[in-house]
């Protein structure tokens, strides 16, 4: 009897182990033919810019000759750039997680507000772009300067971070804040002491991958005017500036390959920037894990 339920087993489960097997080897092509995809576009990349990235290329302002071209102006207009976007999206994005999960009570209009926030993040970056244009440049007059493209790109990145924000926030187990009510913490030392630091892993996740959002977007800053070719840095939050991917989308547009290779070394050091920002976020993310 038991010998004629285990061949009935077997028999059973040969089909579905079949299926779970192809399966696996569907995805398993699948995942490769990714790897392949992105292995032949960094070869191309590197290939290609490898022999233009030296010092002169780093410290050199944009030029009509390939020769002298660098990307000075542009990478200097990204540091400013984060300079603004940074502690405008992640204060306001963390301040707006803290009230709707801490303090906003379960209603119908917060419950609204949640499901908007959430739908802002698959908005497509090029109506950022025409608000900014509409609010930023023509609106408050601040042009096409620094803290108009930061403030562009805040708005852009905000509905991302705020919903990381939120679920790394309310991820935090309710006995920590018990706890701390029971010691006759307040509301706000509650969230300052306990709260922030065992969500941080979350929010700086959240936190880097919406400013690596912000570090290679274009489309809003074309839409704002922003200009292409800039021979000189910004002195002011008022100033003029262009940035990393406007100056590799300048440069793809020209007709001389010499301007192709610039713009794959311009994207070499457009990827170093984005693995050193990731790189501090895991650094700073698993310090904190090791602490909660």
């Amino acid at each position: 009897m038991n010998l004629i339920n285990h061949d009935s087993v077997v028999k059973r489960m040969k089909p579905r182990l079949s299926k779970n097997s192809i399966s696996k080897w569907i995805f398993f092509a699948l995942t490769m033919f990714v790897l392949l995809i992105l292995g032949v576009l960094l070869y191309r990349i590197f290939s290609q810019g490898l022999g233009y990235l030296d010092l002169q290329f780093l410290q050199s302002l944009p030029s009509r000759k390939p020769e002298n071209a660098g990307v000075y102006a542009a990478l200097i207009g990204t540091i400013w750039l984060m300079a603004v976007v940074a502690p405008v999206s992640l204060l306001l994005g963390v301040g707006t997680a803290i009230y709707l999960e801490e303090y906003a009570k379960e209603n119908a209009i917060t419950n609204f507000i949640k499901v908007n926030i959430s739908n802002l993040a698959g908005v497509p970056s090029i109506v950022f772009g025409l608000l900014g244009l509409t609010v930023f440049v023509r609106a408050l007059a601040f042009g096409t300067s620094v803290l108009a493209a930061g403030l562009t790109m805040s708005l852009l990145v905000l509905p991302v971070i705020i919903v990381a924000s939120q679920e790394a926030i309310r991820a935090v187990p309710n006995q920590l804040r018990e706890a701390s009510f029971g010691l006759g913490a307040t509301k706000w030392q509650t969230i300052v002491r306990i709260v922030l630091p065992a969500a941080i892993p979350g929010i700086l996740t959240g936190g880097i991958l919406a400013l690596s959002r912000a570090i290679g977007e274009t489309a809003p800053l074309v839409v704002l005017g922003m200009p292409l070719f800039l021979a000189f840095l910004p002195k002011t939050f008022f100033d003029m500036i262009t940035v990393l991917p406007l100056q590799i989308y300048n440069w793809t547009g020209r007709p001389q390959a010499e301007f192709h290779a610039l713009a794959a070394a311009g994207i070499i050091v457009l990827l170093v920037m984005l693995i050193i920002m990731n790189s501090i976020a895991v650094l700073i993310r698993n310090k904190f894990q090791k602490r909660y």
